[in-house]
């Protein structure tokens, strides 16, 4: 009985005093260690173009169907981080649009970001950031007669941003740092529009292709390589006639030692226009338009004026292309698609689109969507052109 009372008495005294000292476990030691935290803040510059001798913001024409700022990329779906460590190594994670922590080791690192949701670009050089780059995938089209004969032809690359950093030192804190990421764009936009004089109500479908344009980009600092590209596209049909918003990587070699606007520079700059008849008939238009693409190595507004197609070319009932119908007309385009004269060239240099200086300055993968990120203007139809 003496046992008994002395083991309750024990189980009384000792049990509540081990429950008093009890602690909650920690699950998150990262967060209050004394450890490397990286906090990725990202904002993205959503510009389709950039000023160099037209200002097109400025310079607008509310005639036509968009307004300026319809044609802003929207933000991507999410970033790809790469970390260049001191001794040749990489690493490379995923975070949402927002940003997030990036996982680095202490240390002096160099950063790349680009966003992670595109479909026809293609990488290559990653181990490096000095040979990192984006190209487009080849795109054959039937029947296509070459603008360029020495030329890739190719999808339009999707929207890219990018950023980089030369310098970042991780270090260990008990806080975490944010890291503030501006996602510049690496692709530019190209409103292109035809505008017919006669028979636009004959315009069934049309294509076009812009030849000459930069085949290739560099993530790190965004100039484009000197390879030169044909961009494939489709058009809408408009009462005015045809139209297209075409993203590119801009010129080639750009901003580069061999780059020069003026006639020394031999580089040319071709569009086509392909459209099938209602008739079921197909003509061609051939355009240089070398004057209007010098002058914005960088996104704009390609305006094609004059073109035709006559009552016999567009009328009567047809099965299909027949032998000899499809006509091919070149026209060259000397000035800018701008009516009216711009002034103050020194004054242009100082607007908020001068793009000369383009960069300085986590387990979320949207590419898996398998999404069409086409340009904004069509609608996914899942056919490529």
């Amino acid at each position: 009985m003496r046992r008994f009372s002395a083991h309750m008495v024990y189980v009384a005294v000792v049990l509540p005093l081990l429950c008093g000292c009890r602690k909650d476990l920690c699950y998150d030691h990262e967060s209050h260690s004394f450890s490397v935290k990286t906090d990725v803040a990202a904002s993205w510059e959503q510009e389709w173009e950039r000023t160099y001798e037209v200002d097109w913001e400025q310079e607008w024409n509310a005639a036509w169907n968009h307004g300026y700022d319809e044609l802003r990329p929207e933000v991507s779906e999410g970033i790809r981080g790469v970390v260049y460590n001191p001794d040749g190594r990489f690493v490379e994670n995923n975070l949402p649009a927002e940003g997030g922590r990036l996982p680095m080791s202490e240390g002096v690192h160099s950063l790349l970001f680009y966003n992670n949701d595109t479909e026809y670009i293609v990488f290559s050089g990653l181990s490096a950031s000095a040979t990192a780059t984006a190209t487009t995938r080849t795109l054959t089209r039937s029947g296509f007669k070459e603008l360029h004969g020495d030329e890739r032809t190719v999808n339009p690359p999707d929207m890219l941003y990018g950023c980089y950093m030369e310098e970042h030192f991780a270090e260990r804190t008990l806080e975490a740092v944010e890291l503030p990421v501006v996602m510049r764009p690496l692709t530019y936009t190209y409103l292109i529009r035809y505008e017919f004089r006669k028979g636009v109500k004959y315009v069934a479908l049309a294509r076009g292709a812009l030849a000459g344009m930069a085949e290739s980009v560099y993530l790190k600092d965004g100039h484009t390589g000197p390879e030169a590209a044909t961009v494939m596209f489709d058009c809408t049909v408009e009462d005015f006639g045809a139209e297209a918003q075409v993203q590119s990587f801009g010129v080639p070699d750009y901003p580069g030692d061999h780059y020069v606007r003026g006639g020394e520079d031999e580089r040319r700059y071709s569009l086509n226009l392909e459209v099938r008849m209602r008739n079921g008939k197909f003509k061609t238009f051939e355009f240089d338009v070398t004057g209007q693409v010098k002058g914005q190595p960088r996104g704009g507004v390609i305006v094609v004026k004059g073109l035709e197609i006559s009552d016999e070319e567009g009328g009567g009932v047809g099965g299909g292309e027949p032998a000899g119908g499809h006509s091919v007309y070149r026209i060259r385009i000397f000035r800018t698609g701008c009516d009216r004269s711009v002034d103050g060239t020194a004054d242009r240099q100082k607007r908020k689109h001068n793009a000369d200086g383009i960069y300085s300055s986590g387990r979320y993968d949207s590419s898996d969507r398998g999404r069409c990120n086409r340009i904004r203007h069509y609608k996914c139809s899942g056919i490529l052109l």
